[in-house]
C-alpha cells in the first residue's frame, strides 16, 4: 500500500494522502495499488475519502484504488457549500489528471456521491470504465411516501430532543464503532473531523432537489459501461436514531422500484440488495458485497473490447 505524507496547511495534517493543486485549490488524494482501471470513491454528503479506507485497502490488492476529499470537505481546501454536480465532477477530473491517475476509471459513488459519479459519467463518458452506486441519490427520492402515525410523530419528537442533548457523545460512539478497524493514526483524526463538521451533511445536501436532481436528470444518457446499484435493506443505525423502524423498512421496500430506471438505463445494469447493512454503513457492515460488486465490474470492464 502506498502512503504519502502531505505538507501541513491550515486544515491540519491529513492522516494519509497528498494534496494536489486542482482548480485553484489543494485537494487531498490517497492512492494505493497498481493497474487499471483505477477505482475512485466519491463520498456521500458529510463523508470523506478515508471513511472508505477498509474497502480501499482490499481493492488496492487487485488494482489502483483512489480516495479523495472534494473541496469543502475533509483535508481539502474550504469552499462554500453546496455546489453543482458539474462543478464537483470537473474538479475531480482535474484532480485525477494532476495526480496522474489515467482513465478510464471505475467510479464508486455513495449517496450524494452517486449523483456526482453519474454527472461525471455524463460529462466524460470516454473516461469511465464502470459504475458502482452505493445507495445513490436518484430522482424520485423526494416523492417517496411512508406511513406516519401519531405515535411515530411523537416518537420522533422525543428522539430528536434526546439527540439534541447528547449530540457529540452519541456521534463519537457511533463513529468510533464504525471505524473500529481503522488504524489508530487514522481513526482518531477521522472521528474528530466528523465531530467538528456534523453540519456538513446538511450543507452539501442543500441543493439536492433544487439543482442536483434536475441537473443529473437532464444531463444526458450514461455511457454503455457495466453498472451495479447496491441497495442496503438493513436498518441504518444513524437513521434509526431519528426515524422509526417501520418507516425505514418501508423506505427499504421502495428501493427496487426507485432504482429500476437507473439500472435499466444501460444494457449492463444490475440491482443488488444487501441485507444486514444500512445507508451509511453499507461498506463497513457488508464490505464483502461491495468488493464482490467491484470484482464483477472489473471483470466485465476488462472483457469489453
Amino acid at each position: 500500500m502506498i502512503t504519502q505524507a502531505a505538507p501541513p496547511t491550515q486544515t491540519g495534517q491529513p492522516p494519509l494522502g497528498t494534496r494536489y493543486q486542482a482548480g485553484g485549490r489543494r485537494l487531498l488524494l490517497h492512492r494505493s495499488g497498481q493497474g487499471g482501471p483505477a477505482v475512485v470513491f466519491l463520498p456521500g454528503a458529510g463523508h470523506v475519502g478515508l471513511d472508505y479506507l477498509n474497502v480501499h485497502q482490499q481493492v488496492a490488492e487487485i488494482t489502483t484504488s483512489v480516495l479523495y476529499d472534494r473541496a469543502g470537505t475533509g483535508w481539502s481546501d474550504d469552499v462554500d457549500l453546496p455546489r453543482t454536480a458539474k462543478t464537483v465532477a470537473a474538479e475531480l477530473r482535474q484532480l485525477l489528471q494532476a495526480a496522474e491517475v489515467p482513465p478510464p476509471h471505475l467510479l464508486v459513488g455513495h449517496s450524494l456521491g452517486g449523483a456526482y459519479a453519474r454527472r461525471y459519467a455524463q460529462l466524460y463518458p470516454d473516461e469511465v470504465a464502470g459504475l458502482l452506486f452505493l445507495e445513490p441519490f436518484y430522482e424520485g427520492f423526494s416523492t417517496v411516501k411512508t406511513t406516519r402515525t401519531i405515535r411515530d410523530t411523537l416518537w420522533q419528537i422525543f428522539a430528536l430532543a434526546r439527540l439534541a442533548l447528547h449530540v457529540k457523545p452519541f456521534y463519537r460512539g457511533m463513529f468510533t464503532q464504525q471505524f473500529a478497524s481503522w488504524p489508530d493514526a487514522v481513526r482518531g483524526p477521522l472521528v474528530e473531523y466528523h465531530l467538528k463538521t456534523l453540519r456538513n451533511t446538511i450543507k452539501e445536501r442543500k441543493n439536492l432537489f433544487t439543482e442536483i436532481e434536475p441537473e443529473t436528470k437532464q444531463g444526458g444518457a450514461l455511457p454503455d459501461v457495466p453498472l451495479i446499484v447496491l441497495a442496503a435493506t438493513g436498518i441504518d443505525p444513524y437513521q434509526a436514531v431519528v426515524l422509526p423502524a417501520t418507516q425505514l423498512r418501508e423506505l427499504n421496500s421502495s428501493k427496487a422500484a426507485l432504482y429500476a430506471p437507473l439500472v435499466q438505463s444501460v444494457p449492463r445494469g444490475e440491482y443488488r440488495e444487501v441485507p444486514g447493512a444500512g445507508h451509511d454503513t453499507l461498506w463497513t457492515e457488508r464490505p464483502d458485497a461491495v468488493l464482490q460488486a467491484l470484482r464483477d465490474l472489473l471483470s466485465q470492464a476488462s472483457a469489453t473490447p
